[in-house]
């Protein structure tokens, strides 16, 4: 018996499994493909996930790949400028094939002893008190004491608890491919930037080396999602809605996707859990179903941890579904009213016309990339301090950064006082006495996914917030 089986190993197994393995939680992930998918089907990382990558000390690998942009359109497309004031050191998109993201995931699994099984379907799946078994395509039987669903938004995991899936099914269709293309960046330009006016749904995305992704809205949706569109239906469908089809060819890769908007009814049942897609499925609008993902994955692996190792407070496990549902919710409602603003109906050109000119104005520009990057993220601590709830962001202190003291994965209390005390909880949480120009409170109790859980100066309640984030003091 292994201590945690991830089924599925894109990026939310795989950040998950890294988290796991910080804390010596033996854990196993099992994929169904025979090998990595080449295909980037997400480009790039938000704010969010760049500061995650940053508490891990992961980011200079990421940096070395990517591309930092700053630069607006991503709510619903809507051109405006990137905001000024964010609350992040991180105020970038990080331009990052998903093929990337997963390689470099990967490599931090691995270096940590993760192990992962290609070429492994689930067909079976029971729990008891004690663990979860698990029947594999090939016969092959494995049982560990908890089990993670992140395989995807046809989950097998989910399907075989038989966790509701309620939302909306597919209403539109766009067709996506990776091609080469004939003509000259000038013509994609011109031709793009006039369709745009009334559609825009359709784009194109340069990838390097004359590649492009060309992105089409199709005609009905498909009976069958799963199957790809060939190169002639992208191209016939970029002549009737553009005039041309840019002589596309050589395709990498060819993909359909709706806006089908689910999201499970519960991420835990027992001994099983669900991240990512197997969790919620949404429109890629605004490109955070990736993100949002890796996300989960941050917020339920030190609780998982924890549960394993025997040190978690009665419901830490269950604040995960607490803590997540409602952010995937707000993400769901989202990418729906950014599906109706890329509408070509003329009542839906009338909103977005005026939720433009709306975000002309600073604050509203910035609330809706805050929703985007999910830097407005809040989760509900009940009363206290107005960091409460929210992820600290990177401070500079006398002695370095803020986030170069998280990259173990443990709890963390900044005190500025020099006053207070973790003992008990010393092998939980780190205590660092260090000052910050840019933190206004005497201290701060920091969870390992970088939530402020306790804001203050005082010893008792700050006791207090041990017990109910890390467990009972010990010694």
């Amino acid at each position: 018996m292994t201590d945690v089986i991830i089924v599925g190993g894109g990026p939310t197994g795989l950040m998950l499994v890294a988290e796991l393995r910080l804390h010596g939680v033996r854990a196993l992930v099992l994929e169904r493909e025979t090998e990595p998918a080449g295909q980037a089907r997400a480009l790039g990382l938000h704010a969010r996930s760049v500061e995650v990558m940053d508490q891990r000390g992961l980011l200079e690998r990421f940096l070395e790949r990517g591309q930092r942009v700053v630069a607006g359109g991503f709510f619903a497309g809507i051109d405006k400028p990137w905001p000024d004031g964010l609350d992040t050191a991180h105020s970038y998109v990080l331009a990052l094939p998903q093929s990337s993201t997963e390689f470099l995931l990967a490599e931090r699994a691995t270096e940590l002893g993760a192990e992962v099984r290609r070429g492994c379907e689930l067909v079976g799946l029971s729990q008891d008190e004690h663990g979860v078994g698990v029947e594999l395509a090939d016969g092959t039987r494995l049982r560990s004491r908890y089990l993670v669903g992140c395989d995807g938004g046809r989950s097998a995991v989910r399907e075989l608890l038989g966790v509701g899936f309620p939302g909306e099914p597919t209403r539109t269709e766009t067709l996506l491919g990776e091609v080469e293309v004939t003509a000259s960046p000038e013509t994609l330009a011109s031709v793009v930037a006039e369709v745009r006016r009334t559609c825009v749904r359709f784009g194109t995305v340069p990838l390097g080396d004359g590649v492009y992704r060309l992105i089409v809205p199709a005609g009905q949706p498909a009976g069958d999602r799963s199957v790809p569109p060939t190169l002639d239906e992208l191209k016939q469908r970029a002549r009737d809605v553009a005039g041309t089809d840019f002589g596309a060819h050589s395709p990498r890769w060819l993909s359909r996707f709706g806006d089908a908007t689910r999201l499970a009814e519960r991420y835990r049942s027992g001994r099983v859990l669900l991240a990512g897609d197997a969790a919620h499925v949404h429109p890629p609008t605004g490109g955070q179903g990736l993100n949002l993902g890796i996300q989960d994955a941050f917020n339920l692996g030190w609780k998982l941890a924890a549960e394993v190792a025997g040190w978690a407070p009665a419901g830490l496990l269950d604040s995960y579904h607490a803590e997540r549902h409602p952010v995937a919710a707000e993400v769901l409602d989202n990418t729906r009213a950014q599906t109706e603003l890329l509408s070509a109906e003329p009542g839906a050109r009338a909103v977005r016309r005026l939720v433009s000119e709306l975000m002309d104005f600073e604050e509203v520009n910035r609330h809706l990339i805050e929703k985007i990057t999910a830097l407005g993220v809040r989760y509900d601590f009940g009363e206290g301090h107005e960091l409460l709830g929210r992820r600290m962001r990177d401070v500079g202190l006398k002695r370095g950064r803020l986030y170069e003291l998280m990259h173990s994965g443990r709890g963390l209390l900044l005190d500025q006082t020099g006053g207070l005390s973790v003992a008990g909880w010393a092998d939980r949480v780190d205590h660092v006495v260090d000052v910050s120009e840019e933190l206004d409170v005497p201290a701060v109790l920091l969870r390992p996914d970088g939530h402020v859980a306790w804001a203050g100066a005082d010893q008792r309640e700050l006791s207090d917030r041990l017990a109910e984030w890390f467990g009972p003091a010990v010694g």
